[in-house]
């Protein structure tokens, strides 16, 4: 049985995985172009390169990204030179990560590049339109509704 006064286009969850493609896709094409990596990769470059020397359970709680996913990442961003890894002295199963001079000139690169591209994506919105769509934002980010299963 089928509920017609739903509607898909107008379900936040919809609405906001659909702002986040279209948002995301240019934006992808460059750093794939550029430099050959996924988003999960382009998401620990920028972690290091904004934080500094992390280690993988720290971009995971960060990016709230899944640790297989990170891992994963870093041992592609590592083959092509852009991470060193350090085994920590105390805890030899720690390592930790840091950019190499040509990750954090990938990151610098991008960064200007993300920089232009948020302003052009905003481009539109007032500096009040702005400000209040990343405030909402961010409270979504981290709202968890209790009791859905």
């Amino acid at each position: 049985m089928s509920d017609n006064n739903f509607d898909l286009t107008q379900f936040l969850p919809y609405l906001l995985n659909q702002a986040a493609e279209a948002s995301s896709l240019e934006f992808q094409q460059i750093y794939k172009d550029r430099y050959g990596m996924l988003r999960t990769e382009w998401r620990v470059l920028f972690h290091l390169g904004l934080y500094g020397r992390m280690t993988a359970s720290e971009i995971g709680a960060r990016a709230n990204m899944h640790k297989t996913k990170i891992s994963r990442a870093v041992q592609k961003l590592t083959e092509r030179r852009f991470v060193t890894r350090a085994r920590d002295d105390a805890d030899r199963r720690v390592e930790h990560l840091a950019l190499t001079a040509q990750g954090q000139a990938a990151y610098d690169d991008l960064h200007k590049v993300a920089r232009r591209y948020d302003g052009d994506l905003t481009a539109d919105l007032s500096s009040t339109e702005r400000a209040a769509l990343k405030k909402m934002l961010l409270k979504l980010s981290v709202k968890r509704p209790a009791g859905f299963t």
